[in-house]
Parts: structure tokens; sequence; C-alpha cells
């Protein structure tokens, strides 16, 4: 069993919000490590002592592994619409050390800002001040003359950062559920400005390449719908290549669905649901030969050029080719409609197939499939595992039940063991680890938190935990971002019912950092 966590609380939950904004599963990175440093995002009010409403986004770091954190707060920018979808995430480029945020979208225009050039790299020579980031911006760096993705820019759902060598990549949706394209976007470090990758090219040609406007009238998405949507499990980059894996959400035609002012898709329920959810996808990219002759790269990043499971190209977004539901051998597993499927899950990525020549790696998903039968059965966690050598999938029902609405986290250890980081039925936390060497077949309960602490008082609410997974794979700590209860002597939050004296007390539930050492 793991050793009890050391808690540090960030920030009070606006948890009097009908939905919840602190802890989502497609939250690919609120709580990230790099260069000895922790840094982690999510809304509050603007302080303690101030009104609950609006919210604002605040930006935490601390330097490891036990220093005290720091926190800022982007006080022009206040958060007012309540959908568990506007969440708040970050991304850190290596090359340049500047700290990326994306906030507040469902289907909305691009919000964005970044900080000044080695704020990450040389943390200890800059004061911790919201004075060094720009202000929210609708437009990506580079690109802000180009009307194609001006346009699309204006549409946006789950954003997602990423680091690719000394790069940034950058994700988002474009579209409303069932109905809708992922596109990846690549910040260089060299130029301090964006590119997609369906432009000529997404490297660096030359020193003035900076200087350069794109013009593009046409951005292919890397993941294309066709009357469905992909939904995204995880991105995520192991020795220069990027490894995806997805369901699709077939699109249910409703009454003005084509209307420009339809509001319906931002329904946290309708006739667009997840019981739309299909099939397990797979692809993979690596770095490729150049698209241009004139390029003096020897070879491009990934994220140009994908392959399916077998090693196949399937698309080239220089020459507008998308990854789509017809793309040969990208479907992995045929899972039906109905069947349980939960979009926006986990996704893993070892260091087993990094070697290869077509590199391949074990990428682990996990999902929440009911047992069949005759419905009478424990609906469990499963996880689907895709093996290195025979490039074959396999599921695994886990040893424990699932909890409705619910969403887990995994990620791997220095050591290439995997961890699966999820609720539990009557709240609280599990994790459970799978052993590398066991080819991830045998599970280990390793930490339970059982809903309350050994005094009886309930310690974590329902809650979508999220991990450092940057952390976890350099440092061998499990860092884990999650929502907690506050003592119950803790001061209700300000403006609350229970501050109002009402009977219906609300106990304060904090942001928090829970520290495991493996």
């Amino acid at each position: 069993m793991l050793p009890e966590p050391t808690v540090s609380v960030l920030g009070t939950d606006p948890s009097w919000r009908k939905h919840i904004l602190n802890g989502n599963a497609f939250q690919q990175d609120a709580l990230q490590s790099f260069n000895g440093w922790q840094y982690a995002c999510f809304y509050s009010a603007r302080s303690e002592l101030s009104d609950r409403e609006p919210l604002f986004v605040h930006l935490s770091r601390r330097k490891l592994p036990v220093g005290r954190w720091e926190t800022l707060v982007f006080e022009d920018y206040p958060q007012t619409t309540d959908d568990g979808h506007n969440t708040a995430q970050l991304g850190i480029c290596p090359g340049d050390g500047t700290i990326h945020l994306s906030y507040d979208h469902h289907c909305d225009p691009l919000r964005y800002r970044h900080s000044i050039p080695n704020l990450a790299t040389a943390p200890e020579s800059y004061a911790w001040s919201a004075d060094h980031f720009t202000p929210t911006s609708p437009h990506l760096p580079g690109l802000a003359s180009s009307p194609a993705h001006a346009e699309l820019l204006r549409d946006i759902t789950y954003p997602r950062f990423g680091q690719l060598g000394r790069d940034l990549w950058f994700s988002f949706r474009t579209g409303k559920a069932g109905l809708g394209d992922d596109h990846l976007y690549l910040y260089s470090s060299r130029r301090g400005a964006y590119s997609s990758f369906s432009q000529p090219s997404a490297a660096d040609d030359d020193d003035d390449a900076g200087a350069k406007t794109t013009t593009t009238t046409a951005v292919t998405p890397f993941l294309k719908g066709v009357r469905n949507n992909p939904y995204i499990h995880g991105l995520d980059a192991r020795a220069g290549s990027l490894y995806v894996t997805w369901v699709y959400r077939d699109f249910v035609w409703y009454d003005g669905w084509d209307d420009p002012a339809d509001t319906q898709h931002k329904q946290q329920a309708g006739p667009n649901s997840a019981a739309n959810n299909r099939d397990l996808c797979f692809a993979y990219s690596t770095p490729s030969s150049p698209s241009t002759p004139a390029s003096t790269n020897a070879k491009e990043p990934a994220g140009r050029v994908w392959r399916n499971g077998a090693g196949a190209a399937v698309a080239d977004l220089a020459r507008g080719e998308s990854v789509a539901p017809a793309s040969r051998g990208v479907t992995a597993l045929r899972i039906p409609r109905g069947a349980g499927l939960t979009n926006q899950e986990a996704q893993a990525v070892d260091r087993a197939g990094a070697c290869q020549s077509y590199p391949d790696a074990d990428a682990e998903v996990e999902e929440k499939n009911e047992g069949g039968g005759n419905g009478n059965q424990e609906v469990k966690w499963k996880h689907y595992y895709r093996d290195p050598a025979t490039r074959a999938w396999r599921a695994r029902p886990l040893p424990c039940g699932y909890v409705s609405g619910k969403r887990g986290r995994l990620a791997v250890g220095g050591d290439d063991d995997l961890y699966f980081v999820l609720p539990g039925e009557e709240g609280g936390l599990r994790i459970w680890r799978a052993g590398g060497r066991e080819a991830y077949g045998a599970y280990e309960l390793v930490w339970s938190s059982g809903g309350s602490s050994s005094s009886g008082e309930e310690m974590f609410p329902l809650t979508e935990p999220l991990v450092d997974t940057y952390r976890l794979d350099h440092d061998n700590v499990l860092s884990v971002f999650a929502r907690r209860y506050a003592p119950p002597d803790a001061e209700a939050p300000r403006g609350s019912r229970a501050e109002r004296g009402d009977d219906r007390a609300e106990r304060r539930i904090d942001v928090v950092v829970l520290d495991f050492q493996l």
C-alpha cells in the first residue's frame, strides 16, 4: 500500500455552482511539473474575503519537492458561465519557458494568454505576477492576420496543451457534440508563434520564419467527424511521437440543429449524449520527412502524418487529409452504441515501443463498460491495452465497480508501472496499480480514501481526479489534483448558506494536491 499523501490546499472550490469546473477528465493538464517546479490552474473567487461571484482563473506554482505555493489571480477576466465544460488548462513550452493558458470554452471564441519567455525556465528570476502574462486574446500568436484561423478559433471546446520536444502542441474541438472535428497546432519555441500542421510545413525552415504571415485558406482537422465527432481520451507524446485514442459520437438530428443561434447542444444532456458513443480508435504520428523541398530540416515534428495501428499512413495534414471514421485501420475495437462507452476517459503511453521502427507504445485507456447479459451484472471500469509487439488490443475489467457519470485518470510511473486514479462508489478516491513487467495484467489496490477519514468525516466529494503525469514520469511521485472537503470547523465560503445561518449549511470544498511517494 502507498503511504498516506501529503496534502496541500490551493484554494476554495466554487462548490456553490451547479457544475464542477475544477477537476474534469478532459483537462489534460491542470497540474504540471517542469524544471523542478510545479504549476496548477483552477477557478476560485478573487479572494477568500471577496464575493464568491464572479470566478477568476488562478495560477499557482511551488518549488519542488516541498516549496510553498504562490498564487496569482487573473483579475482582468471574470468567469460567469456555470458550465462544466468551461475548464482552465495550462501548457509549458520547454524551449522558451513560456506558460500558456486557455479557459472558459464551450463552443466559444478562443480565450488564451501566455507568459513572457523564460518564466518557467528561470522561475526564481521572476516575481509571481499576472503582469508577466498577456491579456486574454481571441488569437494565437502568429495567426492573428489569418481569416481562416480567426474563423476556426471562434468555436472552441476542450482545449489541450502538451509538450513535443522543445515545442508545445495545442488541440481543440470545433463544432458541437456529435458534429465536430479536432484540430492540432504547434507553438514553435524558436519563433514564439503557432502554426497549423495542415500548412505546408509546421517546422522552422529558416531563421526569419517568424516574420512570415500565414495566409492559408483552409485548415485541415487532424481528426475529422462525419455525421459524428471524435472525443479524445488523450493525446500524448513519447520519444518524439504522438499517440491518440478516441471514441466517435454519432449525431442525432433535432429541430434547429443548423441554426447559428442554437444553444441546445450546450445542454449537459440531450439527444446527443454519451449513449451514442461507439468504437475505440487509435492513431499515432512520428517525425516525418519535410513536406516542402526547400525545408532545411531533416525531419518535421510528429503531428503532420498520422498512421493506424499497423503502421500504415492514413492522413497527411499538409495534403489536406484527415484521420476520418472511414480511415483504414483506425478502429481498434468495435464497440456498439449503448454499451456504456464513455467519452474523454483517459490514456497513458509507456516506454515499451518507443524504439520500434514504426514506434508503437502501450496505450492504456480506462473505460466504463457494462458486463452485458441481463442487465443485472455489475458495471465495471474496463482497461484496454495495446501490446507493442503484436499490435493487438485486449480488454480487461478492473476489479472494482464504476461511479456513474464520473471518470478517472491513467498515468505511467518512472518504472513503467501503470496507475489508475479513480473515484470511489461512495465518494472518495482509489488508486490501483498494474505492473509493466506483467504486461499490466494484474491489478493491485494501493490506496483508498474510503470516502471518509479514520474519524468518520467525509473527505472527498464525487470528483474526477487529475494527475501530474510529468512528475510521475520523471520523479516517480504521484501528484493528484482533486477536490476535498475542508475540515468541519473550517469557515464556510463567503456568501454561502452556512454563512447566512441557513440550516442547510454548505461545507467548504477545497482544491488540493495530494502527493504520494512511490
